[in-house]
């Protein structure tokens, strides 16, 4: 039964409502790929697919438009799949559970996809009517845009005839977004050998948290867990000795983490210690975070005496040393655009296999020089905790146009429509322009989009009337593209 099928506009909610019933996490884009060329096919509209299951999708210009240059309107068909814990939703298998509160559209329990789902349901829905003015269309769906871009990266865009993209992948309403940071993902491999011990094993773990877009949220100082998990074990340490047997949490780079587990052996008489130091450090954030983060949850609960195997006291060492070291959050602000963050970094991943401990980082900056100090950085750090790291997935920043004739015209439309001024700034998070324009340097390129709020986090939320606005806007903008 269709949940959003009584909202405005209709066609715009029916397909975003169609497009979250298919599957459609990172990396596991073929079904909801298949659905975009299907779509195009039934309605007689020319549509290609690669190997990296990009669709680009082409309809001619309206009456009156025919011989217009053509607009590209470009979304990501693949969304963060995060969950509550305790929810046993499969992303692989299951559509998000819709519904409708305060004036927003949520998913139970799970991310929405509203990133960038509702893009390619703007997208159809232009694609599907016979009534609205427009240039000719090219549209442009990429995949797995949330871990590296691939699609961006994998795309041939010599095929587009196209110079003005819209990218419809921002996240608040009246923004016209113009730029945005580049980035890089960095793994580190920490070494640890291990030794078999008996004692008695307590499971730390640090959950509740707010989490949110490590880019766009990073500002807002959010606990990230495994940090906080860092200054958790250095504080035990102090006062006990402690065998780390395993820490991990996480499943996103992009994704402020809002969990993480660590099970440490301890002698018998030092369990109720190691509890009561735990329930320290939870009075000490709650007083730091001052209600910010007001789900905080931090759990020390102890096993019967048991053997078994951990990191010797030299391993322990360096990975709690580099948990407490390592860099998170805000690195630098913009020195030209007050109070945009320039230059970030995010721990997201933490896993722990039998000779290592692994970390997966994403490090975001809009000035190229700081990005590459950023690489410096985390291999320092990976060197000084004895390990090795690695750099991988980075793409370039989007640097602001001047001289840009669409952000031009979106800026008119917009003022005649509100009666007001959009705001045009650049956004510290990855965007695929920055791809685009390395592929096709003569792109003019703005992005925007209706209010989504928490993205890549399970309280992501779709605005009603935003959209609704934003969906007036796009077709406005259109029909001054003549």
């Amino acid at each position: 039964m269709a949940v959003l099928d009584q909202l405005e506009p209709k066609k715009v909610f029916q397909f975003f409502e169609e497009l979250c019933q298919i599957p459609h996490g990172t990396f596991d884009t073929k079904r909801i790929s298949d659905h975009c060329v299907a779509f195009a096919r039934e309605r007689g509209l020319e549509a290609a697919q690669d190997d990296a299951n990009n669709v680009i999708i082409r309809k001619p210009g309206t009456k009156g438009y025919e011989n217009s240059e053509p607009v590209i309107l470009q979304g990501h068909v693949d969304m963060v799949c995060e969950k509550k814990p305790g929810s046993s939703h499969d992303f692989s298998r299951e559509g998000l559970e819709l519904y409708i509160e305060d004036g927003y559209v949520k998913a139970k329990d799970t991310t929405l996809g509203g990133d960038d789902g509702i893009a390619v349901a703007m997208i159809m829905a232009l694609l599907d009517s016979n009534d609205i003015p427009h240039p000719p269309i090219e549209a442009v769906f990429t995949t797995d845009e949330e871990v590296g871009m691939g699609g961006a990266m994998a795309i041939d865009l010599s095929v587009l005839k196209g110079r003005k993209l819209i990218n419809i992948d921002s996240e608040e309403e009246g923004i016209l977004t113009t730029g945005c940071a580049g980035g890089f993902r960095y793994e580190t491999l920490i070494p640890v050998h291990r030794e078999r011990k008996t004692g008695t094993i307590v499971t730390l773990k640090i959950h509740g948290l707010q989490g949110g877009h490590s880019g766009i949220e990073i500002h807002k100082q959010r606990g990230n867990a495994h940090k906080m998990m860092g200054r958790l074990l250095n504080h035990i340490g102090k006062s006990v000795e402690i065998g780390l047997a395993e820490i991990n949490g996480g499943s996103k780079d992009n994704v402020i983490a809002m969990e993480s587990t660590a099970e440490i052996l301890v002698a018998d008489k030092d369990a109720a210690a190691v509890k009561a130091m735990a329930d320290e450090m939870k009075a000490v954030w709650d007083n730091e975070f001052m209600g910010d983060e007001p789900g905080l949850a931090v759990e020390a609960d102890t096993s019967a005496d048991s053997t078994v195997d951990v990191c010797d006291k030299a391993g322990t060492e360096r990975v709690i040393s580099y948990l407490v070291t390592c860099p998170y959050g805000v690195q630098g602000y913009s020195r030209k655009l007050k109070g945009l963050v320039e230059t970030s970094m995010n721990i997201g991943i933490l896993e722990t296999a039998a000779d290592h401990v692994k970390t997966v980082y994403l490090a975001r900056s809009s000035v190229e020089s700081k990005k590459q100090e950023m690489k410096e950085v985390l291999a320092a750090c990976a060197k000084t905790a004895g390990g090795e790291g690695q750099c991988y997935n980075e793409y370039p920043a989007w640097q602001f146009n001047p001289d840009s004739e669409l952000r031009q015209i979106m800026e008119d439309v917009y003022e005649d429509m509100f009666g007001k001024k959009p705001e045009v700034t650049t956004v510290h998070a990855g965007l695929e322009c920055g791809l685009f324009l390395g592929k096709k340097p003569d792109l003019d390129c703005v992005s925007f989009g209706p209010d989504i709020m928490d993205v890549h986090s399970f309280n992501e939320r779709l605005g009603i009337e935003s959209t609704a606005r934003s969906w007036k806007y796009l077709q406005a903008v259109l029909a001054k593209c003549k």
